[in-house]
């Protein structure tokens, strides 16, 4: 476990750079990870975000990213570029999936 600051809060962050505390996550920090990933968020990127975010808890997969309705698995891939799920959940906020390595 690590201390970083992020958007002026001092997080504690995985060694990986996950949120240890989803409850901290805001959209400034959000665009600040993002930025570091090489991301723009725009309002698609944020309604995937919001899903994810709600659905921290049930086993997410690309797949089920992919059936959310508010994009496919091909769109998934061009927001999020070199592993949409690792990043996606990166910046929402949420922990590492396990299906993520």
């Amino acid at each position: 476990m690590a201390q970083k600051t992020i958007a002026g809060v001092n997080l504690e962050v995985t060694e990986d750079g996950y949120l240890e505390d989803a409850s901290q996550w805001n959209e400034e920090i959000a665009k600040e990870i993002a930025k570091e990933e090489g991301i723009e968020l725009t309002d698609k990127h944020f309604e995937v975000i919001k899903f994810i975010r709600e659905n921290a808890d049930s086993g997410l997969t690309i797949r089920k990213v992919g059936k959310s309705g508010i994009v496919d698995i091909k769109g998934f891939y061009e927001l999020f570029p070199g592993g949409p799920l690792k990043i996606s959940t990166k910046i929402a906020g949420i922990k590492k999936p396990a299906s993520c390595v």
